[in-house]
């Protein structure tokens, strides 16, 4: 039975229950098949909405605004430099001037407070294209991904290796637990994720009694035996660039390298990233860093991100579908 989710906002996936959350991804394959098939998807013609960005961003800005233009609606985009909030203007006056002019409002920036403060006063619909503490849009996609190469969700096995405590692990490791995954994080000690957010997450895989487990180690085999996917992110996130050289030394050993994906015993294994990669220096910034570290590659090697494991870009197109997915069924 579906849920009306008109009016809710999209701030973590702790605020969804495991049949919200199929809605949601159901909705996003239904729009993925119409898509392919030329169809469109123009349920909320002539609305508008408001894309805050205090930070850069290349797929969740173009998922969002992909999204809204095949719904039929107008995105406009409001960097860090173009409003004033949090700075000349609180975030309640600009939520509530916004929820006057907008129909929803997408907000990707620092403060998980932020993005609460404008769902508590825009009055419309807020979501989240990431914080410091959550990532949602992204584990929906990443767990359309999976069901795409698996057939299925509950019981499928999932490894994040590298920081544990970031916004996507965490947020991974509440969709786990909302849709039945055996979800490990490898990573050193001190970044495993926040202990009372596992606690958390494993109250939430027993209250819808989903069968989840979820498995923190500090050994990255262990992490990724038997899994069915490996996930990965770069392992200093923006705003902690004077991280580099802890970080390096303390994720090394969690590199995903022909060696750990080995270890997975799994010759059909895959693998995900959000994106962007230190797979390569094929970027300034990129070149920069792995020059000053004397690395070839980072958080993964170039010759597992371009394999036939690799589903990154499948992964990043399902952006699109499951933003938009999430717009359709909160406007």
């Amino acid at each position: 039975m579906e849920t009306n989710l008109k009016g809710r906002s999209l701030l973590t996936l702790k605020d969804f229950t495991p049949a919200e959350i199929r809605q949601f991804l159901d909705t996003a394959f239904q729009f993925k098949k119409n898509r392919k098939a030329g169809a469109t998807n123009y349920h909320h013609q002539g609305k508008t909405i408001a894309m805050l960005f205090e930070k850069t961003s290349t797929r969740t800005r173009c998922a969002f605004a992909i999204g809204a233009r095949h719904l039929g609606m107008h995105a406009e985009f409001l960097g860090k430099d173009d409003i004033q909030l949090g700075k000349k203007e609180s975030v309640e006056d600009t939520a509530k001037v916004l929820g006057r002019m907008f129909d929803g409002i997408e907000f990707r920036g620092f403060s998980q407070k932020t993005v609460e403060d404008l769902a508590k006063y825009s009055g419309v619909p807020v979501w989240n294209g990431l914080t410091d503490l959550y990532h949602p849009t992204q584990a929906l996609a990443d767990f359309m991904t999976i069901e795409e190469n698996l057939g299925y969700l509950k019981g499928a096995k999932l490894a994040y290796v590298g920081d544990g405590r970031n916004n996507v692990a965490n947020s991974l490791m509440i969709a786990s637990a909302l849709m039945g995954l055996d979800f490990r994080i490898g990573t050193a000690e001190s970044l495993f994720p926040d202990p009372a957010l596992v606690e958390e997450a494993k109250a939430l895989a027993a209250k819808y009694d989903t069968g989840a487990t979820i498995t923190i180690t500090t050994d990255p085999n262990a992490a990724v035996r038997g899994a069915d996917f490996i996930y990965t992110d770069v392992w200093v996130s923006m705003g902690e660039e004077d991280k580099f050289a802890e970080r390096i030394s303390l994720l090394k050993p969690y590199q995903v390298n022909r060696n750990l994906v080995a270890e997975t015993g799994n010759p059909e294994i895959k693998f995900l990233h959000c994106l962007p990669a230190f797979h390569d220096s094929e970027t300034v910034f990129g070149k920069q860093v792995l020059e000053q570290f004397g690395l070839e590659e980072m958080e993964i090697t170039d010759e597992v991100f371009r394999s036939p494991h690799s589903k990154v870009f499948d992964e990043a197109e399902n952006r699109i579908y499951t933003i938009e997915a999430v717009m359709a069924l909160t406007l």
